[in-house]
């Protein structure tokens, strides 16, 4: 398969666009497990590679309530806040250990859940995330755009289109590695820090 840059342009769209709940669309009402699993296999489910991948099940939920990156329901019902949790540790999961997950989570969830901080929320941060990643979206189309025109430079004359993707999927594969190792360290500095702290 040739990769081609208006096709990959066109695929890294199509990724952007879809899977996003909108902070308009997060429900403001509370909704049991069941419901909840609907709402966000609704939106997640574009990203599954096979039919019957899971992106949520009851009991990844449970577990999340155990390891502490979920508040327990109240009276069996999820709120917003959890929803946005839930796609916060989705979209983490990919990249992180769920221990550096829980790291970076727990002080949204003591600060911000229910708004427990002054006025802030856990939808305000969420709205903020939903707009810079909208923005994001632009750089991350040219890094893959200039990870592919880069690739396909420095694998000679060849018409191998086996090297071109290998190579381009192993400097792609090298971006993520060193962005997972900057995130990893950067959590390490956070619980030394919260550890430090009196």
């Amino acid at each position: 398969m040739k990769i081609e840059k208006e096709e990959l342009k066109k695929q890294i769209r199509d990724l952007i666009r879809r899977g996003y709940l909108q902070p308009s669309e997060v429900p403001n009402i509370d909704l049991y497990i069941e419901q909840v699993i609907q709402l966000l296999d609704r939106y997640l489910a574009s990203y599954k590679r096979t039919d019957d991948e899971k992106t949520l099940t009851k009991t990844m939920v449970n577990n999340y309530t155990k390891n502490g990156l979920l508040p327990p329901p109240e009276k069996k019902r999820y709120n917003r806040d959890h929803i946005i949790l839930l796609l916060l540790v989705y979209y983490m999961k990919s990249v992180l250990s769920i221990s550096d997950i829980q790291a970076l989570v727990d002080p949204l969830v003591r600060d911000y859940y229910q708004g427990r901080e002054d006025d802030d929320t856990l939808m305000k941060v969420y709205e903020t995330l939903y707009d810079l990643e909208k923005r994001q979206y632009f750089e991350s189309q040219n890094s893959i755009l200039k990870t592919l025109e880069l690739s396909k430079r420095n694998t000679g004359d060849k018409d191998d289109e086996y090297l071109h993707n290998f190579v381009f999927l192993c400097l792609m594969g090298y971006d993520i590695f060193i962005k997972k190792k900057m995130m990893e360290h950067i959590i390490d500095d956070m619980q030394k820090e919260k550890e430090e702290k009196p």
